[in-house]
């Protein structure tokens, strides 16, 4: 990775008050961002009305109809209803 005089500086100054090497630093560092983003963008957050309304829905399912139903009715007449 390409820095600064000023960068390098600044990170190896910082490493030494820690008491660790340049590049046990950085890397501690980009690991723990790199997890932190990974996270922010694969979790999903619902507002407190969706979350109601996901918890409602799966609590009490709307009716079957149309063409999932008909599935379902030749799966359970084809294997069982286990």
């Amino acid at each position: 990775m390409r820095v600064t005089p000023e960068q390098k500086e600044l990170l190896e100054r910082a490493a030494r008050l820690k008491g660790v090497s340049l590049s046990s630093y950085t890397l501690f560092h980009l690991i723990r961002i790199a997890k932190k983003e990974i996270e922010q963008e694969e979790r999903l957050i619902l507002s407190n009305q969706d979350r109601d309304l996901l918890l409602s829905t799966l609590e009490n399912p709307p009716p079957l109809k149309g063409k999932l139903k008909e599935a379902i009715q030749k799966y359970k007449a084809k294997y069982g209803d286990e």
